[in-house]
């Protein structure tokens, strides 16, 4: 398997994990599941909302596509369509947070 393969399969499943962990932290904090809507009463709330959506998206958006699958019966070609999506979305985020992990694990090491 190529290099780069092996990096933008690790790079998916890490922005997917990140996206899981942070959408379950989200939920277990505040009683409520994570979405795309934004009411922050201050700026840094608003700033703290704008990096759980970018960093939670693909969770949050995986979520809504299943209960769009299974409540409302939609096509299965939007779960599909969907999963697409967050899977370049979970991509950019595992390329963006890779070098840190990668400067994290040499300083352990």
């Amino acid at each position: 398997m190529d290099m780069e393969i092996l990096v933008t399969c690790f790079s998916i499943a890490l922005g997917f994990v990140l996206a899981g962990l942070l959408s379950s932290l989200y939920q277990l904090v505040t009683s409520k599941p994570a979405r795309f809507e934004m009411q922050a009463e201050t700026i840094l709330l608003g700033i703290a909302q704008t990096f759980l959506i970018m960093f939670a998206g693909p969770a949050i958006l995986m979520r809504n596509a299943i209960r769009g699958r299974r409540i409302e019966h939609r096509n299965l070609g939007w779960l599909v369509a969907s999963t697409a999506i967050a899977g370049a979305w979970s991509l950019c985020s595992g390329v963006m947070l890779l070098p840190f992990f990668i400067v994290v694990a040499q300083s352990i090491g």
